[in-house]
């Protein structure tokens, strides 16, 4: 099953993945994780991607349809993916479907995740990461803090705050999501593969509840 995850940044899109990829078997592959690993490592491609995200800017389709493309090749997603940050415009979406057919394979659902921008703000900037990328573990301060402060509870390795994760970076993220990204909602409606959950502290459907609700529309799938 291939699945995409869409949701401005701040949804929880990759807290789900990662959730669904455990139950489902299938590796969430998180183009933001595989940036972030390369920046860090200070390859050619971290520092090109850096050069645009550090800038809240998104890197350019033909960079990330080609590292996705690679990713989607190798022997672990065979039976599937969930893609967690791509694709991010109209021309990712028509190259993705191209790689799949060429496989023999679709996009099954497409996962939109919504919730309200000033909640998102919020949540981004109370956001802190685990530094090991094995881990790749996510918390937030308010709302799912660490048992230990500034330590991962799973792995015991420091956390982090990532370098895009403030306020000013963030609108612009946002106004970026809101004005490429958005119209893959309507694509993939007109594909009749969207699926669409809200992710709200106010409703009280956070990451857990939304991904056991997704769970059990995929059984009727």
């Amino acid at each position: 099953m291939n699945i995409i995850m869409l949701g401005a940044p701040g949804t929880g899109k990759g807290t789900i993945a990662g959730i669904l990829s455990g139950e489902l078997g299938i590796p969430q592959i998180s183009t933001g994780d595989i940036f972030r690993k390369n920046i860090k490592e200070g390859t050619e491609l971290g520092k090109l991607a850096d050069s645009y995200i550090s800038k809240g800017q998104l890197v350019p389709d033909d960079v990330t349809i080609k590292i996705v493309e690679d990713r989607l090749n190798q022997p672990d997603a065979k039976n599937g993916v969930i893609l967690d940050g791509f694709p991010r415009t109209v021309v990712q979406a028509d190259k993705l479907k191209e790689i799949l057919a060429n496989k023999g394979e679709k996009v099954d659902i497409t996962i939109n995740l919504v919730t309200p921008e000033e909640e998102l703000i919020e949540r981004i900037v109370n956001r802190r990461v685990c530094s090991n990328q094995e881990c790749k573990a996510v918390y937030n301060l308010v709302l799912h803090p660490p048992k230990v402060e500034g330590k991962c509870d799973k792995c015991g390795s420091e956390l982090i705050t990532r370098k895009d994760d403030n306020v000013e970076t963030v609108k612009s993220r946002l106004e970026q999501y809101f004005t490429a990204t958005s119209p893959l909602v309507e694509y993939y409606e007109k594909e009749g593969v969207l699926y669409t959950e809200t992710v709200s502290q106010s409703i009280n459907k956070l990451g857990e509840v939304v991904a056991k609700e997704i769970l059990e529309h995929l059984k009727e799938i």
